[in-house]
C-alpha cells in the first residue's frame, strides 16, 4: 500500500509547476483515484448532483476547460476571477484558469455586488468564472449587472442551471472535444481578510512551499482524502485542503455548504480521512463521535486567536494539528495546540521547515516570518508584483505570553 501510495504522488517537477501539473501527474499514475467528491444536498443548493471525478476524468475535464478559456484570445496571465461557493466545480474552475495560462483570482462567495464589483475593479480581472445557483442567490445574473459598470471585464463563464444570456456555459465548454496540456502556473490571488479592496499575489512556488511546509506535519498519503468544511477561496482553504490532496494525489471530498445529514455520511465513508474544520465547528466536533477512519482532526484558525479555550483538547482523539493563518501570508501547522503555543512563544526552539518557513519574534515581541512559504505581496491594477522570501517581514500580530506559552495572538 506504502508503495501504491508513493507512486500517485506527483513528483517535485509537477509540484513547481502548479496545481494543475500535480493533477495531471497524478492521473497519469493512478487514473482510477478519486480526486474530487461533493457531499450533501448540493441539488437542493444550486440545481446539481453531486459530483464524483477520478483523477482522469478532472484532468480531461481541467483541459478541455483550459483548451475552451484559451480560445478567449486574452494575453496570458490575464486576471480571472473565481467566485464559487466551493465543491468540486470550484475545483475545476481554479484549476482551468491555471492551467490555461493565467491568474486564477479566488474571490469569497460571501460578496455583494458592490464588493464583487470593488473585487473585480481592484485585482483588475478580465473574466469571472461562477456558477448558475447558490442557495437563493444567482451569482452569474449578479455577475450580468455589475459587468454593465465594468467596461475591462470581457468574459463571464458559469456551470448551470440558470446560466443567462451573455454568460459562456462551462457545461457546453467541458463537452467540447480537444485538451489543453496545463502551462506553467504563474500563480494565484487572493484577498486579505476578504477585503475586496486587498488583493494578494503570491507565486506557484510560494503556494507550494506553503503547502509542503503544512504537509511537514500532516503525513498525507495517495490513497487518503481529505474531508473539508473549509471552501478554497482563500488560503487556509486552499492549503489544507485542495493543494495539499494535489500535491499528494489523495483525494478531496468537500462539504459545501454545511448540511449535518450530509456531513455524516460523508464521515461514514470507509476511507482513511484527514479531517479539516474551521476553529468555530470544534465545539460542536467535540460532542461528535468520530469513526475510526479519521486519522487527524486539523482545526484551522486565523490570527487573531484566543489559544487559552482548548485547554483538555490534547487528550482528544484522533490527533490533532492545529493550523494558524496569518491574513493571506501564511499558515503555520503544528501537531497540536501545545506545540502551536509553544512556537508562538519561542519560535527559536521550534522544529520548523525552515528553509520554507521560519518564524522569529523581534525585540518588542511581535511575530515576523521569512522563506517562500510567506512570500505574497498586495497585487496593483498593473504589473504582477516582485515577492521577497528572503526579508524578514512583520506578521502584523504578537503573541500574549503566560507560563511560558502562548494563551492568544493579538494585532500588532
Amino acid at each position: 500500500m506504502a508503495e501504491r501510495a508513493a507512486r500517485a504522488a506527483p513528483d517535485a517537477s509537477a509540484r513547481s509547476a502548479g496545481l494543475p501539473a500535480c493533477l495531471v501527474a497524478a492521473a497519469r499514475s493512478a487514473p482510477e483515484r478519486t480526486a474530487l467528491r461533493d457531499s450533501g444536498d448540493r441539488a437542493a443548493w444550486c440545481g446539481r448532483p453531486p459530483i464524483t471525478w477520478t483523477y482522469a476524468a478532472a484532468s480531461e475535464i481541467v483541459g478541455r476547460l483550459a483548451r475552451g478559456i484559451g480560445a478567449w484570445r486574452l494575453p496570458p496571465g490575464s486576471r480571472i476571477g473565481v467566485w464559487f461557493s466551493g465543491g468540486a466545480e470550484a475545483a475545476l474552475a481554479h484549476l482551468a484558469v491555471e492551467a490555461a495560462g493565467h491568474l486564477p483570482c479566488a474571490m469569497p462567495a460571501g460578496w455583494d455586488s458592490a464588493q464583487l464589483s470593488a473585487g473585480i475593479e481592484a485585482a483588475d480581472l478580465l473574466g469571472v468564472l461562477t456558477e448558475g445557483r447558490r442557495g437563493a442567490r444567482r451569482p452569474a445574473e449578479e455577475l450580468t449587472h455589475v459587468a454593465i459598470r465594468q467596461f475591462r471585464l470581457r468574459y463571464l463563464a458559469a456551470f448551470g442551471p440558470g446560466v443567462p444570456d451573455g454568460v459562456i456555459s462551462l457545461d457546453a465548454m467541458a463537452l467540447e472535444r480537444g485538451v489543453a496540456e496545463p502551462v506553467a502556473s504563474r500563480g494565484l490571488v487572493t484577498f486579505a481578510d476578504g477585503d475586496p479592496e486587498r488583493p494578494v499575489y503570491r507565486t506557484a512556488a510560494a503556494l507550494a512551499a506553503a503547502i509542503a511546509a503544512h504537509l511537514d506535519v500532516l503525513p498525507l498519503a495517495a490513497d487518503e482524502r481529505i474531508l473539508t468544511l473549509l471552501p478554497a477561496h482563500d488560503l487556509r482553504g486552499l492549503v489544507t485542503g485542495l493543494g495539499a490532496a494535489l500535491t499528494a494525489g489523495a483525494g478531496l471530498e468537500t462539504v459545501i455548504p454545511f448540511e449535518a445529514a450530509g456531513f455524516g455520511s460523508a464521515l461514514l465513508r470507509p476511507v482513511p480521512t484527514r479531517l479539516v474544520v474551521p476553529a468555530v465547528a470544534q465545539a460542536a466536533l467535540a460532542a461528535l463521535p468520530l469513526p475510526w477512519t479519521v486519522r487527524t482532526l486539523n482545526v484551522v484558525h486565523r490570527a487573531p486567536v484566543d489559544l487559552s479555550l482548548r485547554a483538555g483538547a490534547e487528550a482528544a482523539a484522533p490527533p490533532r494539528l492545529e493550523s494558524l493563518v496569518f491574513r493571506e501570508d501564511a499558515v503555520l501547522t503544528r501537531p497540536g495546540l501545545r506545540d502551536l503555543a509553544a512556537t508562538l512563544a519561542y519560535p527559536e526552539r521550534a522544529p520548523l521547515p525552515r528553509a520554507l518557513l521560519a518564524i522569529a519574534r523581534d525585540a518588542e515581541g511581535n511575530l515576523t516570518y521569512r522563506g517562500p512559504a510567506c512570500a505574497a505581496a498586495p497585487l496593483p491594477r498593473g504589473a504582477i508584483p516582485e515577492t521577497d522570501a528572503e526579508t524578514w517581514r512583520s506578521a502584523g500580530y504578537r503573541p500574549i505570553l503566560s507560563g511560558g506559552t502562548a494563551v492568544a495572538v493579538e494585532n500588532a
